[in-house]
């Protein structure tokens, strides 16, 4: 259709920006501003008994103005399937920059970003899985938690990640700021009988023990986890 060149040529032909959709709307179907913004909305989140109704009145101005059946409905199929990623258009600007920015930085500093990206999800599961998988397929190895090297972030040990506490499940940032400023205080711990001497036992409670020594942040102290679990009273 002629009239989409103008309004697409920007993009490459594709819907892009909401704006886009609103301008199709108005020079292909004879939608006022008002009615454009409605259907922009109904997109965006995706109403379909408001889509319905859009739809039929889009059949019928595209119809008016000579645009054949078969061409209006495949020209409002793609708008829909717009409404999944688009945004409007003085968004694109700042959405550029940032993903030129981190692309750059997963180009050129790959393993501080992947551990920047593990830190921003440390309180999600979902989110910390997701983002190990892609630092196995990228060759960055994580270093399991350890009561002796992790901090409550994820943090960068060379060319590895060493996981960070917090995302530990039921281990507190209480707990964890406990444990660093014991450790800062007066060094590693050399088992977990010296950790419970020097950390503070209100913040750092069985509970959160139990959970240190499942994830194996005791491992570096030589003891059996069997043996810890046992001895945790």
């Amino acid at each position: 259709v002629p009239q989409l060149e103008p309004i697409l040529k920007e993009t490459y032909g594709v819907v892009v920006y909401q704006e886009q959709v609103m301008k199709i709307a108005g020079d292909l179907a004879n939608y006022s501003m008002a009615e454009a913004d409605d259907l922009r909305k109904a997109m965006g989140k995706k109403i379909p008994e408001i889509l319905a109704k859009h739809r039929e009145r889009f059949m019928e101005g595209a119809s008016d103005n000579g645009i054949p059946p078969e061409k209006a409905g495949k020209i409002f199929y793609l708008m829909e399937k717009f409404g999944g990623y688009g945004f409007n258009k003085s968004h694109s600007a700042a959405y550029s920059m940032i993903a030129y920015q981190t692309a750059f930085l997963k180009a050129h500093f790959p393993v501080e970003f992947m551990a920047s990206l593990l830190t921003s999800e440390m309180h999600s599961t979902d989110g910390v899985v997701k983002y190990i998988a892609e630092c196995k397929s990228h060759g960055i190895k994580i270093l399991p938690p350890d009561v002796n090297e992790s901090d409550k972030e994820f943090t960068v040990k060379g060319s590895k990640i060493r996981f960070g506490l917090v995302a530990v499940k039921n281990v507190g940032e209480n707990a964890i700021d406990s444990i660093v400023k014991a450790r800062n205080e007066a060094g590693k711990f050399s088992s977990i009988f010296e950790f419970c001497e020097r950390v503070d036992l209100k913040k750092v409670n069985k509970r959160v023990i139990e959970s240190l020594i499942k994830c194996g942040a005791f491992d570096s102290t030589g003891d059996y986890r069997s043996r810890m679990t046992a001895s945790i009273e």
